[in-house]
């Protein structure tokens, strides 16, 4: 945490993945349910957005379409960020 607001508990931070640096907030989330942000088409619409970071539940992909096929895919990264770059 690089800051905190003493009137409104609002936070800024950094959040660091292997992928690179996500600068927190504000920031646009979009929430990937089942592997798929589904507003979004086609997939450069997320980096034209500013996208840095996609939420998922990884007991939605457990469950559909299965671990097998999350980790062929080379796990939920790749799996969320088709053709994307940066951090996620």
């Amino acid at each position: 945490m690089l800051k905190e607001s003493k009137e409104s508990k609002a936070r800024l931070g950094r959040l660091e993945t292997k992928h690179g640096l996500v600068e927190t907030p504000p920031v646009f989330m979009p929430v990937g349910t089942q592997a798929t942000v589904k507003t979004m088409s086609p997939p450069n619409e997320l980096e034209e957005l500013g996208v840095e970071i996609i939420l998922s539940n990884t007991y939605h992909l457990y469950l559909r379409p299965g671990p097998d096929i999350v980790q062929e895919a080379g796990g939920a990264f790749i799996l969320l960020w088709v053709g994307g770059a940066g951090p996620f």
